[in-house]
């Protein structure tokens, strides 16, 4: 079952720096993110998620995030997580802030069905997906093809929603940004 999320989106910079690492990935002919071509497909840091959200869930994640400010994060090194099918992700430096934000979404989150147990206050890595499905001989010449790059100052400037029933985002908070 595809799970509805609360995603933050990175500043334009910071979304191109991993665009590219999508597309280096894909030249190498390794899976990437840069395969998902869906007007959907953004690099975001995953706040929260859920079976579904009800309107008066929704209402309470806009209220939390009502004022909302940029927020500074770091993306720093290569992680690679799960066991048969790899997923390679570029951890985001949890700040306290950041810890914040995902606290308030999660809260306001909790009253929604089929909360995985990782994206609760506590169990949560931030964290931005470059690629899906590796297989384990793929992980080592992925690394290869992006381990050289080191941290990177961003920030989450919006918030949006997506509903994969639907197949669509829309925008819950922060700063507007296009396509949000």
């Amino acid at each position: 079952m595809a799970l509805h999320s609360v995603e933050g989106l990175l500043d334009s910079g910071t979304d191109a720096q991993v665009r590219r690492e999508w597309e280096a990935l894909a030249e190498a002919g390794l899976p990437s993110q840069a395969g998902h071509e869906g007007a959907t497909n953004a690099p975001h840091v995953t706040l929260s998620a859920a079976g579904g959200v009800p309107d008066v869930v929704e209402a309470r994640v806009v209220r939390a995030l009502a004022g909302m400010p940029a927020l500074p994060v770091t993306l720093g090194p290569l992680v690679v997580m799960g066991s048969r099918r790899h997923v390679l992700a570029r951890l985001v430096v949890p700040t306290s802030d950041l810890l914040l934000l995902q606290h308030a979404v999660a809260a306001a989150m909790a009253a929604c069905p089929d909360v995985p147990e990782r994206v609760r206050p506590g169990r949560w890595t931030p964290h931005v997906t470059i690629a899906r499905g590796l297989a384990s001989s793929q992980v080592g010449e992925a690394l290869a093809v992006l381990g050289h790059s080191g941290p990177r100052d961003g920030a989450i400037e919006s918030v949006r929603r997506w509903d994969p029933t639907a197949g669509r985002t829309w925008r819950v908070g922060g700063i507007p940004t296009m396509g949000a």
